[in-house]
């Protein structure tokens, strides 16, 4: 569920009130601000529970591949990975697994190897990504 808009005006007529349209698929809702402002103020609480299996080597693996697949702007194995963070390669296996089905930080290709970590691909979506550095990606 993603938020698109914040406000809605009625045929010129003054502000109506604050809304939050969100998209979820093909269905698009709106609840008040005040609603999703109440949802947001749950979101550190709930993030620290879902983050919790995730250890300070969690981090550095997905900080990685999140930084270096826009800058090489092609998928990552996780020898490459386990070289470059210096990591044993069945633990960075391990870790690719737990990011991949607890929470979808990313997804690997029939190789293993990570194509898709938030927000960035190297597969073709619809969402092209242009940094100031130069490189050119996908949007996850």
């Amino acid at each position: 569920m993603w938020p698109l808009a914040a406000t809605s005006l009625i045929k010129g007529s003054p502000l109506m009130g604050e809304m939050v349209l969100l998209g979820r698929g093909r269905q698009v809702s709106q609840i008040s601000r005040e609603m999703w402002e109440q949802h947001l103020a749950q979101v550190p609480a709930h993030s620290g529970d879902r983050l919790s299996f995730m250890s300070e080597r969690h981090h550095r693996v997905r900080y990685f591949v999140v930084r270096e697949l826009p800058s090489r702007g092609m998928r990552l194995g996780p020898e490459e990975i386990s070289s470059a963070l210096q990591l044993p390669l069945e633990e960075v296996e391990t870790i690719l697994d737990e990011l991949e089905t607890k929470l979808f930080f990313l997804v690997r290709n029939e190789r293993g190897e990570v194509v898709w970590a938030y927000p960035v691909t190297v597969e073709p979506t619809p969402h092209h990504l242009s940094f100031s550095s130069g490189e050119r990606l996908y949007a996850a």
